[in-house]
This record gives structure tokens, C-alpha cells and sequence, in this order.
């Protein structure tokens, strides 16, 4: 590691970068299972609450560059379509 001030800086503030980005990943990670955990228990009202919940975070996400905006955008179609047919398969 560099001994200059300035990459001194800038290495504390990559860790601090770091560690922000990990705890927004965990949260998207955490609610797209969730997610998921209601879909496969059958539970459509708690499913599109947590489809909810999770397109957000994951649109926070891309907003900050955390993680890619084509990404996300797939994450939150197959969680939508996930969601969907389990509406449909119970309405039905």
C-alpha cells in the first residue's frame, strides 16, 4: 500500500465504501429470500408484500451502484413472475 496521503484516503475510504455495500447487498439478499420462502410456502399476501419491499431495495441499490441496473431489473421479473403465477394458481 501507498505511503501519500492522498491514497492513504482513499484506501479507509474504499473499506468504508466496502462495508456500506455489503450491508446493502445482505438486505436485497435477505428480502429476494423472503421472498422466495413465501412463494414456496404458498403465502400470496406475504409474497407480493415482500415483491414489494424487495423491488425497492433492489432499485435503491442500483441507484447507489451497488449492483448492475440490468441485474436488478432481472431479479425483480422473475420475482414478479414467481409471484404472479402463485396469484394465479391460488385464484384459480
Amino acid at each position: 500500500m501507498a505511503n501519500h496521503a492522498s491514497a492513504l484516503k482513499r484506501h479507509r475510504q474504499s473499506l468504508e465504501r466496502r462495508k456500506r455495500n455489503q450491508a446493502v447487498k445482505t438486505r436485497v439478499r435477505h428480502l429476494i429470500r423472503s421472498v422466495r420462502a413465501a412463494v414456496g410456502a404458498g403465502d400470496a399476501a406475504a409474497a407480493q408484500a415482500g415483491l414489494a419491499d424487495a423491488a425497492r431495495a433492489l432499485d435503491k441499490a442500483v441507484s447507489k451502484g451497488v449492483i448492475h441496473r440490468n441485474g436488478a431489473s432481472r431479479r425483480v421479473s422473475r420475482l414478479t413472475r414467481a409471484v404472479t403465477q402463485l396469484a394465479s394458481s391460488t385464484a384459480s
